[in-house]
């Protein structure tokens, strides 16, 4: 029964997160049935078996009942949710903290109330974040404060300030977080948002006295920098934020906010702007010095690959080599040697060690046709610089029988057949013939996909 709902759910916890499963499903608090911890035990010992199986587990003299099974399940299925809830809810200090206070103020117990909401204060200005969390947590415990005094001494000052400033930091951070996402996704997608009130908020988030709350600053610059790319001093604001204030930001808050600086870069190098190559380089290092860029001690194979590429761009070898090493084990299994040996291999070629790259390329094997075709491009290089034009004419025929078959589509199909038709035509030219190389330079350089066009026009002009 590995294609249940149950056990596709039960293969997602590890080993011990399945024993701390179990714990929770013994406490008589959250479940007083023997027979859904036994079936438990069951599905992790044999996630394959049947329900049959599973019946007799259970009930080994009785006749199998199909119904009361399903719902043993159900049961079980709803309480690993109830475990899943409570382990996320629980997971904050913080947060725990306030909901003791909470409870107290509830049954009436002033002074364990009070203790409590003095720790939550020391323990929120003692931690380093400043993000709309924060103020989420600031808000909400300064409002038990509120309901305790408009009760107990309602002819004292009441914190109607606090309140509101954290009301207003934790609104106005949120909304501005949503602007820049809505924003940047403009930039690539056809998007559907509408932005109601942004102008407002935008006007309400520039006031300066938010200028020290890093949680608006942050996402204010970040807003201009998407808006007007072309004025380069919103990057420059908005990269010295995430820089020193990297401490203010929850790591995937942290990490979101990299990415838009990093897609910045990227499009400003699209348009053709090089020297972004040494700013995005500098936002990856600090990405990784800071964890940033990892999920769950995971970097993702696709920020693996851009890098290596935004690194040998740089000439920066030495620090390539290392990262790529460095970082192998981050990436995700099926795809960890995969993007090693290929990431190596674009090292080498630039290197110009071509024997190291055709070994790291042929003994690799790429199932994802797409690196699988960036393999191939650097194939096809590698053959060029060695002149073994015979290997390179074969090369290119098998490389467009490849596209053909594996039916790659859109902007990739037209990229790599662009890149195996003007190889092609590289290959035919006449190198003595200076009006032959011009057309071919020109009809490259006007060609709109074309991802090997600096290598291509290189080549001609020599």
């Amino acid at each position: 029964m590995r294609d249940s709902k149950l056990t596709r759910l039960l293969s997602a916890f590890s080993p011990v997160e399945q024993k701390e499963l179990r714990k929770f499903l013994c406490s008589p608090f959250f479940n007083t049935r023997r027979d859904l911890v036994q079936l438990f035990d069951f599905f992790i010992a044999r996630p394959e078996a049947d329900k049959a199986e599973a019946w007799q587990h259970l009930f080994p003299t009785a006749t199998c009942d199909d119904q009361k099974l399903r719902l043993l399940m159900s049961y079980l299925y709803k309480l690993i949710e109830q475990y899943i809830s409570v382990k996320a809810a629980t997971a904050d200090p913080l947060a725990n903290q306030l909901h003791l206070a909470i409870g107290y103020r509830e049954h009436g117990m002033q002074p364990a109330f009070e203790h409590t909401r003095q720790a939550l204060a020391q323990s929120l200005e003692a931690q380093p974040l400043r993000d709309a969390g924060y103020h989420q947590i600031c808000y909400r415990m300064h409002w038990e404060q509120y309901q305790t005094a408009t009760s107990d001494h309602p002819s004292e000052e009441l914190p109607i300030n606090e309140l509101a400033h954290a009301l207003d930091v934790y609104y106005l951070s949120t909304r501005l977080r949503l602007i820049c996402l809505a924003a940047a996704q403009q930039g690539v997608y056809q998007s559907a948002y509408h932005a109601y009130m942004d102008s407002e908020i935008i006007a309400l988030a520039e006031n300066q006295k938010w200028a020290g709350e890093p949680a608006i600053a942050a996402y204010l610059h970040c807003y201009r920098m998407i808006r007007k790319p072309e004025e380069e001093l919103h990057f420059q604001h908005f990269k010295r934020i995430l820089l020193e204030s990297a401490h203010c930001f929850a790591q995937e808050e942290m990490r979101g906010l990299y990415l838009l600086a990093i897609n910045y870069c990227i499009r400003r190098l699209n348009d053709g702007e090089r020297r972004y190559f040494r700013e995005v380089l500098d936002l990856y290092k600090a990405g990784l010095a800071g964890g940033q860029l990892l999920e769950n001690g995971v970097l993702s194979r696709f920020t693996y690959h851009n890098i290596v590429a935004a690194g040998l761009q740089l000439d920066d070898y030495e620090w390539v080599s290392y990262f790529i090493h460095e970082y192998k084990n981050a990436l995700e299994r099926p795809y960890r040697e995969s993007s090693f040996s290929f990431n190596l291999a674009r090292l080498e070629f630039s290197r110009r060690r071509y024997d190291a790259v055709l070994d790291l390329l042929q003994r690799a094997n790429y199932r994802d046709p797409l690196l699988n075709l960036s393999a191939k491009t650097l194939l096809l290089k590698t053959w060029y610089a060695l002149g073994e034009t015979d290997i390179l004419h074969a090369h290119l025929d098998a490389m467009r029988n490849y596209i053909r078959r594996k039916r790659v589509i859109g902007y990739h199909r037209s990229n790599y057949l662009n890149i195996v038709k003007y190889a092609d035509k590289l290959l035919k030219m006449n190198p003595f013939d200076q009006s032959a190389k011009a057309a071919l330079s020109r009809e490259i350089a006007a060609e709109e996909i074309l991802t090997e066009k600096e290598w291509l026009l290189g080549c001609v002009e020599k």
